[in-house]
């Protein structure tokens, strides 16, 4: 990559005035050749070039727009929710938020943004619509996520204060702001994630890849994120002691400095085993080898000889859409979305593996024991993925009760 152009110091000749250019917008800097002007220049370069935003001119106090802050603080989200290098899913997240400050809005000064204004922004969330089948015309944000997203605009202006965007008292009189409350607005609310039954979970092991089939029970058996699950590298397990650990590359909570080790029990490891490779930094379940397995299944399967022309094709050196190396956790989604298709059960997504493991584990173990393998700080957490155990409870009462 060459060496960045630094926005030049130049004459607006049709008044004479010194002015510069930063992300496609003038900023002027007073008459041309003085030493107020040169001054000027260095301050708006220096604060460009360390902190990414356009300044604001020391001299009439030039509005910025909400389009403009909108730009420069996504800028900044793509280089400040990263992970090993690459953008974190609340980069999509920030971008669906702040696109709803732009119909009516983006033209607007940023520093005349109100509360009403924040709140006119809410309710459009609120009673947008999906447009695609097979959900059109259903609600398209429950309540949570309108919230989460309000709040990420919030979190946009407290950056625009920080970097002297806008005045403190904008950012203040936003969070005057409350969040819409559960049964006190029209919002549509969420349905809590539930476990997933065993009998869904079995009938769509036969339709899936071998890979994907295995990330499934790993996660029933230990608990683990889906996040967890689809990076999972040699070099990141510890086989030397009978019980085996896992100590994720990168984890929800990595950016908190904690860490986080996941045991591997017997039954784990025996699904493990399969995966394991002689380059420790390879990825245990790679789309690439359930593609290579398909095709080397159907061509072991093919009733029929192949012509001249298909034996003697290659592969392309650069396919369109060549296989990852490793699962994301919406590919993991979608494989398993499509397997429930195939299987004829309702849908569930990984996160209710995640659930299940922990009722399992709460159930036999306790909480505090759940607490510790699903790696939370506190047991409110754990609560919120355990679900009670009704059975038990019925058990109880059919002897005392």
């Amino acid at each position: 990559m060459g060496r960045e152009r630094v926005p030049s110091y130049r004459l607006h000749r049709s008044d004479g005035r010194a002015v510069v250019t930063i992300a496609g917008r003038d900023i002027y800097l007073g008459q041309h050749g003085t030493a107020e002007s040169r001054a000027e220049y260095q301050r708006v370069l220096g604060e460009w070039l360390t902190h990414r935003v356009v300044p604001k001119p020391a001299q009439g106090g030039a509005q910025v727009t909400i389009n403009e802050l909108v730009l420069a603080y996504f800028q900044h989200a793509k280089v400040h929710y990263t992970k090993d290098g690459c953008p974190t899913s609340e980069v999509v997240l920030v971008r669906s938020a702040l696109r709803w400050l732009r119909p009516a809005y983006g033209h607007t000064d940023a520093r005349a943004f109100t509360p009403v204004a924040l709140k006119a922004v809410r309710d459009a969330m609120v009673h947008a619509v999906r447009t695609k089948e097979p959900r059109k015309g259903k609600p398209r944000f429950c309540r949570n996520t309108i919230n989460l997203h309000v709040g990420r605009i919030r979190r946009m202006f407290r950056w625009a204060v920080e970097n002297g965007m806008v005045e403190g008292t904008i950012y203040q009189a936003l969070l005057a702001v409350q969040g819409l409350q559960r049964g006190r607005t029209t919002a549509r609310e969420s349905g809590r994630v539930l476990p997933v039954s065993e009998e869904h979970v079995r009938a769509i092991l036969p339709k899936v890849s071998r890979q994907v089939a295995a990330m499934i029970q790993l996660q029933e058996l230990t608990g683990m994120r889906p996040g967890e699950v689809v990076t999972m590298r040699v070099c990141d397990l510890n086989t030397s002691e009978s019980s085996w650990t896992y100590r994720p590359a990168t984890h929800k909570t990595a950016h908190h400095g904690k860490t986080r080790t996941i045991a591997i029990g017997p039954r784990a490891q025996e699904i493990i085993r399969p995966f394991l490779k002689p380059d420790l930094g390879a990825y245990l379940f790679s789309p690439k080898d359930a593609v290579a397995e398909r095709n080397a299944k159907l061509r072991a399967e093919r009733t029929t000889p192949m012509t001249p022309s298909q034996a003697k094709r290659k592969p392309k050196d650069r396919p369109k859409k060549a296989p990852s190396d490793r699962y994301t956790t919406a590919s993991y989604g979608r494989a398993i979305a499509c397997a429930c298709d195939a299987a004829e059960v309702p849908h569930w997504h990984p996160n209710q593996l995640r659930h299940s493991a922990a009722t399992r584990l709460r159930r036999l173990y306790g909480i505090e024991a759940t607490r510790v393998i699903l790696g939370h700080s506190s047991m409110t957490t754990s609560e919120i993925y355990a679900e009670a155990d009704e059975q038990k409870a019925a058990e109880v009462m059919a002897k005392v009760g």
